[in-house]
């Protein structure tokens, strides 16, 4: 038993199935575990490489910021060498344009011709070269459409197309329609009313220049909006004639027909 245990350990360990294939199976090699002194020189090129990697990140961003400095001072050396820009005439005219100032002095029927204005919602205010301030807005029913000014002092007088109002319209009513803004605002003999109206019919141009006499009182006192709007007078009234339909005889009314 002994001389067999001794006989295995002298004969070499042999790959079975390669004998029995007619093959032969070379060797692998077995890893070995690295030693101290392999794992110190790894370590020390590790940290080599880190302070090459840094050294050159500083450098990078130190030629970054190079760079940036010298684009600063390149932009700001250009702005200081462009010109300023040329302002036209018409925009200094603006810029100098105050708001007008109310002046007294004689008032009297002009033309449109103004040397400054303050427009607000309703419509203007106006003054002229002589120094005149009046108040301006537009009305507008069905057809019609007036100009209304309104020119503090006078005796109240109301003049349409250069002709008195009574006369202009002829109807008691029509002149009642007109003065209600005033009648309200107890500025019936405060304001010498001058106005143009064209288109439509009487009834159309008197209710157009009801709406200019209250908007251009609006424009005078602001204080007289919120009672103006209660009434209605500064609302555009949008009712108009409806236009014929064809195959109608009107907007809605059909042709007379016999049934037989």
């Amino acid at each position: 038993m002994e001389e067999s245990r001794e006989r295995e350990q002298e004969i070499p360990e042999t790959v079975v199935g390669d004998e029995e294939r007619g093959g032969t199976q070379e060797s692998l090699p077995v890893a070995s575990e690295p030693s101290a002194e392999t794992l110190s020189q790894t370590g020390a090129a590790k940290v080599g490489a880190d302070e090459l990697v840094g050294g050159l990140t500083e450098e990078k961003k130190t030629s970054v910021s190079e760079a940036a400095g010298v684009a600063a001072e390149t932009v700001s050396e250009t702005t200081a060498a462009a010109p300023a820009e040329a302002v036209s005439p018409s925009e200094k005219a603006l810029s100098e344009t105050t708001t007008p100032t109310v002046v007294e002095g004689p008032v009297t029927v002009g033309g449109p011709a103004f040397i400054s204005e303050k427009k607000i919602r309703e419509g203007k205010m106006e003054v002229t070269p002589k120094g005149e301030v009046r108040y301006m807005a537009t009305g507008r029913r069905k057809e019609a459409v007036a100009r209304v000014w309104l020119i503090p002092g006078g005796a109240g007088e109301i003049i349409v197309n250069d002709r008195p109002i009574t006369e202009y319209l002829g109807r008691t009513t029509l002149n009642e329609r007109v003065t209600e803004p005033l009648r309200l605002a107890n500025a019936l003999g405060s304001f010498r009313v001058w106005a143009t109206a064209k288109g439509g019919g009487l009834s159309g141009q008197a209710d157009a220049l009801r709406l200019g006499i209250a908007r251009a009182l609006v424009v005078w006192n602001e204080d007289l909006r919120p009672r103006f709007h209660d009434l209605g007078l500064l609302t555009r009234d949008p009712r108009a004639k409806e236009r014929k339909k064809y195959g109608r005889k009107r907007a809605r009314r059909g042709f007379q027909f016999r049934k037989r």
